[in-house]
């Protein structure tokens, strides 16, 4: 047995929504939608990964979601036209990652992070 994918299910009454800013902000396709469950996801199927956290690192929170992208530059200026609030600035942090942290409509903290 192995693990083929986890996915990350975010509980939420504006369903079509939720889906639309994550859809904008990260250029995700729909995978499928079924007007009560909207799966969001790229071209291929990333690999598994489950994170457990004392801290966010560099004294911020622990995020409720971790997304790597390839260009933080360009996901920062979609998060400004969409208006969405850096929550914590772009930072480059000791470990080699670029990243800064956005809110969900519903409130999660996003962890937002390009490798450098």
């Amino acid at each position: 047995m192995s693990v083929v994918r986890i996915v990350a299910n975010l509980a939420t009454a504006d369903v079509q929504g939720v889906a639309a800013f994550y859809s904008d902000l990260f250029s995700l396709n729909i995978l499928m939608d079924m007007t009560w469950i909207v799966t969001l996801g790229g071209d291929e199927l990333a690999p598994v990964q489950l994170s457990v956290a004392s801290s966010g690192g560099s004294g911020s929170p622990v995020p409720d979601l971790s997304v790597l992208v390839t260009d933080l530059d360009e996901v920062v200026e979609r998060a400004e036209a969409l208006g969405v609030a850096l929550v914590y600035p772009v930072t480059e942090e000791p470990w080699g990652i670029r990243r800064f942290m956005v809110h969900d409509p519903m409130g999660r903290l996003i962890n937002i992070t390009e490798h450098i």
